[in-house]
């Protein structure tokens, strides 16, 4: 029966890890936990002449370098001067060349948030009037890419890592020390090791880049890591590589001289190790929380050691359960899990899902703020993924908890019966029974004269001792070979036969699926878990909102007037001048048009005619014609235009200065 399981079980778990990497595919860049809540001058605002800086606002703390902010021309070339500096706690700033000529300007930035995701977005205002630009907004992006992907891995495997780490060797610890002895068990928990170890140095390495340029080639530029071990990320990193080192310790002192300890001993190392353990548990854990979500916000003093309880518990639960699924399908079948270290595992699983509750539901509120941001943003979105699959891995562990108490009930009967197996097997003579150290007693049998000539004993060490005549074999070392070669058939037979029967039971059996299904729930929990942290709070998200702007990738609306000076040329006498149309709030739906004509010298004139016309291209709308009203001299006026709907409109002014001159003037306005 283990060898048709077996397959079955490598194959669900390839499953699920191929559909928790496609969650993690599926992710993209992460989003931005610092939101963009202001700038001056603002998304498509058209100014009359050019500011002497541009200044952001941010809804938290970021970091910054001297190329964190830049200010692009039409052309591309960077215009502003100098680094930008900090105004005002979450407001930035950087200066600009002083005259420059009209036309539409891109602000980029990318800076790092206080709790260490990557944040980047563009956009453009306009001096004078808007113009071409070669410049491509929808090109920002931070965290994306290739080193993007990777750093995504990273993040997986070290909370995967971790959780099995901290869980698989509390399980040993608090539920079945003897299983340190177990090889299945003890790489387990190495490999837990091995893999977070490599997934931080890993982080690291992709850090500088991964925030930066996002080129593969950054990822070895030394100078770059030193920068990044001055952050707080990087020496959240580092200090976790200091803490490996001391669970390295720990793990040695567990599988080695902890393995080796009879009970009495066992017991009275127990508790220094379970104190020593926690101790480096907690400051792993406290290197995620303060460096990510906890460390910043509201409530971060509270938040930071809530997190850490958090953390704790879910590697309790879920790194346990991984434990006990490795014990119960690839242990020994010569010491099977106990049904007592299952009953306490199940104890302590319902401790840690009480505390993940708990301290869920106070990460919960802290970082969404209302009921409304579970359905409005992507964050509460995926929340509620994450609720849904711990509920559904509460009940699996319910159906594991009545396995278990049904195991329990068959203990006694299954033990009574291998106890008359082997008396069987020895003839009624009552020979002694294999022990947990490996010691096996044999007893040989007679050759084709049917007498009884020897007893051998198997050690774990390998050495066989025979004693008396084994008949048709003759003396000396020919008996004693044969006597080891019959040890070790009926060793291997034996424990052929306690497989059988540890396998045929059927509440066992139930209880390794069930199990089985827990860990199959708990990778794609983890891969929902890696993807949260890397998502944009809902409570960040709707402050954004609310304060008019939206997150990090997305423009503000543009507000107040826009201003389009237009100069032209019929060719005729007094085909000269200048015509400004002025469009307030420049929004959507009804708008005040205010058309003015000039001469060079700035001296208002009459025309004959003028006309104006409203076209979006990309949405295939217009021309809307408007008719102003001359109000006086070089002043038309139209009240109530509507506009249907936000974009880039292009206005088009057409003047007659005669019977036969007239010109076609034309520019974009951008519209909120």
């Amino acid at each position: 029966m283990t060898q048709t399981i077996a397959p079955r079980v490598r194959t669900l778990v390839l499953l699920l890890l191929a559909a928790a990497c496609a969650l993690l595919a599926g992710a993209g860049p992460a989003s931005a936990h610092a939101a963009l809540t202001g700038s001056d001058p603002r998304q498509g605002a058209v100014v009359d002449k050019a500011p002497a800086q541009v200044s952001l606002t941010f809804s938290e703390s970021v970091s910054m370098d001297d190329d964190s902010l830049r200010v692009l021309d039409p052309k591309g070339k960077r215009v502003d001067d100098g680094s930008p500096s900090g105004t005002g706690g979450t407001t930035y700033s950087v200066k600009l060349h002083a005259g420059l000529p009209d036309g539409t300007y891109t602000v980029t930035y990318q800076v790092v948030s206080a709790d260490s995701h990557p944040v980047a977005g563009a956009y453009t205002f306009s001096v004078g009037a808007p113009s071409e630009t070669s410049v491509s907004v929808s090109a920002q992006a931070a965290g994306g890419g290739f080193v993007g992907g990777l750093y995504g891995v990273g993040r997986y495997v070290s909370y995967a890592a971790f959780v099995v780490l901290v869980g698989g060797a509390a399980f040993v610890l608090a539920c079945w020390p003897r299983g340190s002895g177990v090889r299945a068990v003890q790489r387990l928990v190495v490999s837990g090791w091995l893999a977070l170890t490599a997934a931080t140095l890993l982080l690291l390495l992709l850090r500088g880049s991964y925030t930066g340029s996002g080129k593969l080639a950054d990822v070895f530029d030394l100078s770059l890591l030193g920068e990044v071990l001055q952050t707080k990320s990087g020496a959240a990193l580092v200090s976790r590589l200091l803490l490996l080192a001391a669970a390295a310790l720990f793990i040695a002192v567990l599988f080695g001289a902890y393995d080796k300890r009879e009970d009495e001993e066992r017991r009275d190392l127990t508790f220094g190790l379970a104190v020593g353990g926690s101790v480096v548990a907690a400051g792993l854990a406290a290197t995620w929380a303060m460096s990510e979500h906890a460390s910043v916000g509201l409530q971060a003093g509270l938040a930071m050691p809530v997190d850490v309880v958090h953390l704790i518990a879910v590697a309790t639960w879920l790194g346990g359960l991984t434990a006990l699924l490795v014990a119960l399908y690839r242990g020994p079948a010569q010491t099977p899990v106990p049904t007592v270290a299952v009953r306490r595992f199940s104890r302590i699983a319902f401790g840690s899902v009480v505390a993940l509750v708990a301290t869920g539901t106070y990460q919960s509120w802290r970082q969404l703020g209302s009921w409304t941001a579970f359905t409005d943003t992507r964050y509460g979105q995926l929340l509620l993924v994450k609720i849904g699959l711990v509920a559904v891995l509460v009940g699996i562990a319910y159906f594991s908890r009545r396995w278990t108490a049904q195991l329990a009930e068959t203990v006694p009967a299954v033990a009574g019966q291998r106890q008359k197996e082997r008396v069987a097997a020895s003839g009624g003579r009552g020979d002694d029974e294999a022990n947990a150290a490996g010691k096996t007693t044999t007893a040989g049998k007679a050759g084709a004269a049917g007498k009884a000539t020897a007893a051998g004993e198997a050690k774990a060490a390998g050495k066989t001792k025979a004693a008396g005549k084994a008949s048709g074999t003759g003396k000396g070392s020919g008996g004693s070979q044969r006597a080891a070669q019959l040890a070790r058939q009926r060793a291997a037979v034996d424990a052929a036969r306690q497989k059988r029967q540890r396998d045929a039971d059927p509440h066992r059996f139930g209880l390794r699926r069930s199990v089985l299904a827990e860990a199959g729930v708990a990778v794609v929990l983890l891969a929902v878990t890696t993807v949260l942290t890397q998502t944009e709070p809902g409570r960040t998200e709707e402050d954004a909102k609310a304060a008019g702007a939206t997150s990090a990738t997305s423009a503000a609306p543009a507000t107040g007037a826009v201003t389009l000076d237009m100069p032209f040329d019929t060719g005729g006498q007094n085909g000269k001048g200048v015509v400004r149309v002025e469009l307030d709030p420049a929004r959507v739906g009804a708008n005040d048009l205010h058309l003015y004509v000039e001469r060079p010298d700035g001296t208002a004139f009459d025309i004959p005619e003028v006309k104006v016309a409203l076209t979006q291209k990309a949405k295939d709308i217009g021309p809307l014609p408007v008719a102003p009203d001359h109000i006086t001299t070089g002043h038309w006026s139209a009240d109530g235009v509507q506009i249907p709907m936000a974009g880039d409109w292009e206005v088009a002014v057409t003047v007659r200065t005669s019977d036969i001159d007239q010109v076609t003037l034309t520019k974009n306005a951008q519209i909120g």
